[in-house]
Order: structure tokens, then sequence, then C-alpha cells
């Protein structure tokens, strides 16, 4: 079957109990291909009823799940992360026709889907709690891990497979149930790829497609027990709120607008590719992709240049073809981006390169990767996120005033500096407020390490153990073999612990 096989099959339809089944709904959204603009598709707009069966489901799937041992947990976890390298190269190719990214991203994200499954299948049952120093002689004492419950995973469309996997696979390997609510823009691929999961006992994974209804009910559900959210800082705000009211558990992923620090130490050929890798990488939208460019006056004019070259050499088209760089996700993506790249101009940005759509296009929602110089700090395009495949440079006097500027943020998710000298590293380390700090090594994930930000970036880790523990409860047990009186410090207390002047007259 391909691609469009595939469309055409899951159209209309949602995941529910572990089949796909077609939705009630009266309503729904097209499915739009960006790099054509031809309609490949429709999804449903969920029904409340079919949200609360989903519901219902989760729960009963996720009390018998608890109880599976952690051995033959990573067991079926391992055959999940099989059937996807089988589907692989289908799931690619939906991707690259829905959202746009080149074949090449898209293969990537389901190999990196992959890797977190296995990752989680086996840490999971590696730590399920310890062993901890008794306060009282001949006790024992100890902590387990127990699962949260009922998980619901709210999507973005720039990273719709790996972002689900670093939360879906921890939230399974903890013994939770867990329901998708993909983005509008990626939901057929997200059908197709669940596909990998119909193995798992019935109704442990499902998806309700659909708008911004279907996530409220979600997340204020009672017998939800978790949100997990990747999209806007407007957004994940009020998802926070909803489960604050319950006290329920969130983990909130609301995007960057990432520093890119050069040195004057920098090997300028090396930071000026990974400069336009950072910043153009699936057409810039990549919460973590470099968005904020200082570069020391030193060599500022040479960086400026070689941006400028490597920009040229990146090739734009249909993501099937041999390109570089896709189109934006949507008309309505590209004319948010548009808009900024404008504003930039009009408060005196200088366009080295790029500023417009590519010629060669007449459908589709390309522009063109785009290099910016004469920015000042001030500037709207440095200090919201862009999303676009934008490369905006503004000039620094020292190192002092890029960790300065780099602070100078809402935002604090990822941060990229490119030197040779180990104490600016160590500094940037240090001082950089951000959740992670690549040094001449921009955009690297880590299974095994967490990922996640500070300030309005939001709130809670994925991958590594702390992804892990972001999906469960940590429960103390205090033991007594002997059952032994505690007279330490039962009633009735001694005579002579009590106040020296007790029983007396006053």
């Amino acid at each position: 079957m391909g691609a469009l096989d595939a469309f055409s099959a899951l159209s209309g339809k949602l995941m529910l109990g572990s089949q796909f089944r077609r939705s009630d709904a009266g309503s729904g959204f097209d499915v739009i291909d960006p790099a054509t603009e031809d309609r490949v598709g429709q999804i449903p707009d969920a029904t409340e009823t079919e949200v609360e069966e989903a519901v219902r489901i989760a729960n009963e799937a996720q009390r018998k799940w608890r109880k599976v041992n952690a051995l033959r947990r990573a067991e079926l976890l391992h055959e999940v992360a099989h059937e996807l390298k089988r589907l692989q190269p289908l799931i690619a190719e939906m991707l690259t026709r829905e959202m746009g990214k080149p074949y090449k991203e898209s293969f990537d994200e389901c190999a990196w889907s992959i890797t977190a499954i296995d990752y989680y299948a086996e840490i999971a049952r590696h730590d399920a709690g310890k062993v901890i120093g008794p306060a009282v002689d001949g006790q024992f004492h100890f902590t387990v891990k127990d699962p949260l419950g009922t998980c619901v995973i709210i999507m973005p469309f720039n990273y719709p497979l790996c972002l689900l996997c670093w939360q879906a696979a921890a939230a399974l390997a903890c013994g939770n149930a867990v329901i998708v609510k993909p983005s509008e823009l990626t939901t057929l691929t997200t059908l197709q790829f669940l596909e990998a999961f119909k193995h798992l006992p019935e109704g442990l994974v499902q998806c309700m497609p659909g708008g911004a209804r279907v996530a409220q009910q979600l997340v204020a559900h009672p017998d939800t027990h978790m949100v997990a959210f990747t999209g806007g800082i407007e957004t994940g705000r009020i998802v926070a709120q909803a489960c604050a009211s319950q006290y329920k558990r969130c983990l909130v992923e609301s995007s960057g607008n990432d520093p890119f620090i050069v040195t004057p130490s920098a090997p300028l050929d090396i930071a000026a590719r990974g400069a336009v890798f950072g910043a153009y990488l699936n057409c810039g939208q990549v919460c973590a992709a470099a968005e904020r460019f200082y570069v020391h006056e030193k060599i500022h004019d040479e960086f400026v240049a070689r941006v400028t070259q490597e920009t040229r050499k990146v090739r734009i088209g249909n993501g099937l073809d041999k390109v570089d760089m896709g189109p934006l996700v949507s008309q309505r993506q590209r004319e948010k981006y548009e808009g900024m790249l404008r504003r930039a101009v009009e408060q005196g940005a200088k366009v080295e390169i790029g500023g417009s759509r590519p010629a060669a296009f007449n459908k589709g929602w390309f522009v063109d990767a785009t290099v910016l110089s004469n920015v000042t700090p001030d500037m709207e395009i440095m200090n919201d996120e862009t999303f676009g495949p934008v490369l905006p440079v503004c000039r620094v006097k020292s190192f002092d005033e890029a960790i300065e500027l780099a602070n100078r943020s809402r935002y604090g998710l990822g941060s990229t500096v490119y030197t040779r000298d180990l104490e600016e590293s160590m500094r940037a380390v240090n001082e950089i407020e951000a959740g992670m700090v690549w040094v001449n090594a921009p955009l690297l994930d880590n299974d095994a390490g967490p990922f996640g930000g500070r300030k309005q970036s939001g709130m809670g880790r994925q991958l590594g153990s702390e992804g892990l523990d972001t999906f469960r409860h940590t429960k103390l047990a205090m033991i007594d073999p002997a059952s032994a009186p505690h007279d330490f410090w039962w009633f009735p207390y001694s005579d002579r612990e009590a106040f020296p002047k007790a029983g007396r007259k006053s």
C-alpha cells in the first residue's frame, strides 16, 4: 500500500479500543499536501461520546496493564519498534506528503522514534524504585514507582512521531494507558504510525483526532490523570491551568527562541554550516531551532558572508525530490512567518539572501531560506518564535554581551555556542538560562539525556530517566517485619520527656 492509498483508507477514522473505526463526527478537516496544495484526505473532529468511550476503555486497559511484569512490557514494546521498522518507508512518505519535510528527515524521525521505544523498554525495568537506609533498627524502607493512570498526549505537527514516542514509550513502559490527540496537520500519518501499537493489549493506545474541543475534553476529564502537551506558549498556559485546577500532572513544552553565539575562536566554516542547519532544518519548524544569532564584531562580516554562501546551496522543493528543505506546513503558517519577516525589514533588518518565495513554484507553501543582517536585539524577530527558515544575525562586542542577550528572553529551551575556548564553553554551560546547551554540536538529542526548557518554554522533561519519572509516581514504603512496639514515640509519653515544670502548681 502506498501513501495515497493509506490516506484514503484512514480518512474519517479514529483509533478506538485499538481498532480503526469510522468516526460518527459530522464535521472534520481536509488534509492538504503543503507542497502541491492537493487534498489528500480528511480527518474527523471526534465526538464527545467517542472521547468518553476512549477514556473509559483506556482506564480499563490500564488497570490490567499495570499488573503486567516489566520484562513482558519490554518485550511487547520491542515488538512495536520492530513493526515500526517494517512500516518506516510508508510512514516516512506519508509524513512528507502530509507535513512537507524532506523524505530523509521523515525517515530519520521514524528512526528516532524506534530508538526511543527500545530505550524506554529497557530502562523502565532497570529502575522501579530503590532501597533506602531505614530510620529504625530492623525495618525495611524502600520506594516503588507507580503509573499515573491514563495519559493524554497532545501532539504538534513538526515532529509528530518522535515526540509521540518520547512520551508514549515512557508512559507505556511505566504501566500507563495513552490517548493521543494528534495535530490536525499530521493526523493521518499518526494513525498509520499507531498501527504498530495495535498488538499491545486492547485499548492501551488510542487516537482521538480533532480540534481544540477534543483536546479540551481530554484535558479536563476527571478520569485522565496526566497531560503531555507540545505547542505554543499561550495554549501551553491554558493546559497547565486546566491541569492545576485538578492537581493533575502535566508536561508542557511550549516552544523556544534559541540563541546561537559565535565567538572569534570558532572555526567559521563549521560554525556557518552548523548555523544554516540549525536555522533551516524542517524549514525552521523546530522548537529548538537556532533563531537568534549573536556574532562577535571581529568575525561578524565574515560569518554573514559564509552563512549567505551556505544558504545559497540549500535545495528547496517537494520533500519527495532530492531537496534539503520543503515547504512550510500550511498557508496559515506561511502567512504568519512572512509577516514577521516583513516587519523585521521594516524595522531595519537587511536581507542578505532570500526574503521571499522561490520563483520556481506556483503551488505549495514554499519560502526562501533567508539571512538577515543589521539586526538589533529589540526587534520582534529576535524576541518571538519565528518557526520559519530565517537566520537573523546581531553584532555583539563581547562574549559577556552575547550571554546577556541570550538570557534576555522569555524562552529558555535550547542554546548553541561555537567556540574553541574552554573557558567560554564552560561559561556557556553554567550561565545560559536554558534547558540545553550545545557547544559546537547544534540540535543533537540523546535518548539518555533529558529534553526540556525553562522559563516560558515549559516545564518537565522528556527522555532520560527524568522523562521516565514524568509518567510515574514515587511511593514510599516502610515495613517492620517484627511488628515491634514503637515506644520511642508512641503513647504514653514518658514522664522524663515532659516539660520540666509539668505537674507543678503555677
